[in-house]
C-alpha cells in the first residue's frame, strides 16, 4: 500500500523526487572528494622523498641503495620489492642514505628531514628561553575582623550596674570612654581599708620602732594592690587620695578604640565576673581569609603581598600581605586558607564582605617552552629538538608549572636550544615509524 503511494506521487511530482536524487548524489561526491583529499595530503607526506628522488639524475638514483619498501597508508608492513599496495598505490622505497645522513651517537627515534619536507608539513620551532616566571593566581576571600583586636571587658568584683553610657551595639567608642559605673560593697570596703592604711602610715611613718613604720608603709602598698587588681586605674586612685572621700561607685573605661560587637552591660543589673559585659573591635585594620588550591600552596610565602578588589567599590584596589598559612586542608574543595592583612583606616572594609584577590606567584628565573612544543604520551612527556643539519631529535623532559601558554622545564633542555612547535605530531610519526622499522630490521 505504501509502495503504490510513493509511486503515485512519484508520477505526479517527478520534479521533487528528482531533486532529492541529486541533492543525495551532490553530498555523496562531497564527501568521496574530501576523503581523497586527505588521502592525498598523507601519501604525500610519506612520498615526498620519493617524488624528489625521481626527479634526480639516474646517476644519482642509482648511488641510493633501496633498504626496503612499506606502505604509505600501513607503515609497519615492508616489501623486498616495490609494487603496489593492498589499496592500489604504490609502495614507498627507504633509502640506506637517510639512515646514513644521521650522526651515530643519536638517540633513537631521531629523523632527518629535508627542508622541502619541513615546508610541506608546517614545521615552526621556537627558541628555548631562560626567563622569569611570575604567575597570578585570581581567588575569593571574605573579610574578617582582626582577632588581635578584640577586647573583652568584665569586671573582677561582684556588684551592681547603675549607669550605662554605651547603649546599643555598633556604636564607636574611643580608647578611655567611659562604658558605665558600678556599685560593689566589696570595692567600698576596699576603698576604706585604704583610706585607713593611708591615715595609719601618716601617723606611724614617725615612730621610732622601724618595725611599726615599714608595717604601716607594708600595709598601704597591699591595700593600693588590691585596687589596682580590680582594675581600679591609677588616676582614681589619685582622686581617693586627693578627696580621701570613699566613692559609692566606680567608673569603668574602654580600653579601645573601635565599635561595640556585644554588650550585656545593662542598668540595675547585677553583674559578676564571668559576664562578658561588652565586645569591642578596632577595625582599623582587618583580615582577609582567601583560598588557595593545595598545588599552590608551596609558592606562597608569609610577607608575599597581595592586590584585593571589592565590587561594592568598583576601581578600588587594596594592597595587603600575606601574614599566616593555616596548616588544614579543605577535604572537599582541596584548597588551603591563606590569611591576609589589609589597612583599613576609612573603615570601608567590613567583616564579612566577599572580595575578589589576586596573588603573584613568582617562581624564579627558569627554562620555558611554548606547551604546544610539548607532546604527552601518558607516561612521559617530550619534545623534538631541532638541529641545523635538518635532523629532529625526541628529548624527554620534566614539566613544571603551567602558564599562559608556556611550561617551565625542569630537566631536558638547555637555554638556547630549538624545539618544533608546529608539525611536531607528522614529525613524531615519522620518528615512531623509523623507530620501528629499525626493530624489525634487528
Amino acid at each position: 500500500m505504501n509502495n503504490n503511494n510513493f509511486s503515485e506521487r512519484s508520477k505526479k511530482h517527478p520534479s521533487t523526487v528528482q531533486k532529492g536524487l541529486r541533492v543525495v548524489a551532490l553530498i555523496f561526491a562531497i564527501v568521496l572528494a574530501t576523503g581523497a583529499l586527505f588521502s592525498q595530503k598523507v601519501i604525500a607526506f610519506f612520498q615526498h622523498d620519493h617524488a624528489t628522488a625521481s626527479k634526480a639524475s639516474p646517476a644519482q638514483a642509482n648511488e641510493r641503495k633501496v633498504l626496503y619498501w612499506y606502505d604509505a597508508m600501513n607503515p609497519q608492513r615492508t616489501y623486498n620489492k616495490p609494487g603496489k599496495a593492498s589499496d592500489g598505490m604504490d609502495l614507498v622505497p627507504k633509502y640506506a642514505g637517510e639512515e646514513q645522513g644521521l650522526s651515530g651517537n643519536m638517540p633513537v627515534g631521531t629523523i632527518k628531514v629535508s627542508p622541502q619536507k619541513q615546508e610541506m608539513i608546517g614545521v615552526r620551532t621556537a627558541v628555548v628561553q631562560h626567563e622569569p616566571l611570575i604567575r597570578t593566581v585570581q581567588t575569593s576571600g571574605q573579610i574578617t575582623a582582626d582577632e588581635t583586636r578584640i577586647a573583652h571587658v568584665h569586671v573582677k568584683i561582684n556588684g551592681f550596674i547603675e549607669n550605662v553610657f554605651v547603649d546599643y551595639v555598633g556604636q564607636f567608642v574611643k580608647k578611655g570612654q567611659p562604658l558605665f559605673t558600678l556599685y560593689s560593697p566589696d570595692l567600698v570596703s576596699s576603698e576604706e581599708e585604704y583610706l585607713i592604711a593611708k591615715r595609719g602610715e601618716k601617723s606611724l611613718s614617725a615612730s621610732q620602732f622601724t618595725e611599726v613604720s615599714d608595717g604601716a608603709k607594708s600595709l598601704l602598698r597591699s591595700a593600693r594592690e588590691r585596687l589596682k587588681l580590680w582594675d581600679i586605674s591609677d588616676d582614681q586612685i589619685k582622686k581617693l587620695d586627693e578627696t580621701g572621700e570613699v566613692s559609692r561607685t566606680l567608673t569603668f573605661y574602654s580600653p579601645v578604640s573601635g565599635f561595640v560587637m556585644d554588650r550585656k552591660a545593662f542598668p540595675q543589673t547585677s553583674v559578676t565576673p564571668e559576664v562578658d559585659l561588652y565586645q569591642i573591635t578596632d577595625l582599623s585594620a582587618v583580615w582577609v581569609n582567601a583560598d588557595v588550591y593545595e598545588y599552590e600552596v608551596p609558592f606562597v610565602k608569609v610577607g608575599q603581598k597581595a592586590l584585593m578588589q571589592l565590587s561594592y567599590y568598583p576601581g578600588k584596589s587594596y594592597t595587603g600581605e600575606i601574614s599566616y598559612i593555616y596548616p588544614t586542608v579543605d577535604p572537599v574543595a582541596r584548597t588551603v586558607k591563606v590569611r591576609i592583612e589589609f589597612a583599613n583606616p576609612e573603615l570601608e572594609l567590613k567583616p564579612q564582605m566577599f572580595t575578589n584577590v589576586q596573588l603573584s606567584i613568582d617562581y624564579g628565573h627558569q627554562i620555558v617552552v611554548p606547551q604546544e612544543a610539548v607532546l604527552d604520551s601518558g607516561d612521559k612527556q617530550y619534545v623534538f629538538v631541532a638541529h641545523q643539519d635538518g635532523t629532529f631529535e625526541p628529548r624527554n623532559i620534566q614539566l613544571g608549572a603551567k602558564f599562559e601558554g608556556k611550561v617551565a622545564v625542569l630537566s631536558g633542555l638547555k637555554h638556547g636550544e630549538t624545539v618544533v612547535t608546529s608539525g611536531n605530531f607528522l614529525i613524531d610519526s615519522e620518528s615512531r615509524l623509523k623507530s620501528a622499522m629499525g626493530g624489525m630490521k634487528h
